[in-house]
């Protein structure tokens, strides 16, 4: 599988919040950190320099409850400086042929819902 190179963007929001998440941890190791939030430490080595510019929402959910941070706070270490929320959630893909705007198919939206609401 090819991977596309990030972009500077991608790199730059990548490094902020391994920054931040660095900073929250202070002097706890990696090892307790990532067991607390259900990580392996590899992961959370990976995020923390920047090797990983977009985890996944839960796995930054399970890092910011484990380090007391809001998602807020998350949010605005991830953005680049200078640029406004709008700004940010306009930076260009990776690919410039994929868009935000295509659904999965329906099966697989499905099958991620859980069971069935009474």
């Amino acid at each position: 599988m090819v991977r596309t190179p990030l972009t500077p963007w991608e790199r730059e929001r990548g490094e902020r919040l391994g920054a931040l998440l660095r900073a929250a941890r202070g002097a706890r190791s990696m090892v307790e950190v990532a067991a607390v939030a259900g990580l392996s430490a590899e992961t959370l080595r990976k995020i923390e320099t920047g090797r990983v510019p977009t985890p996944a929402f839960f796995t930054i959910a399970a890092l910011a409850d484990t380090l007391g941070l809001s998602m807020e706070a998350v949010a605005h270490a991830a953005t680049p400086e200078g640029a406004s929320d709008g700004e940010a959630a306009a930076a260009p893909p990776a690919d410039p042929l994929a868009s935000s705007s295509t659904s999965p198919p329906l099966s697989r939206r499905a099958a991620h819902r859980g069971p069935a609401a009474a």
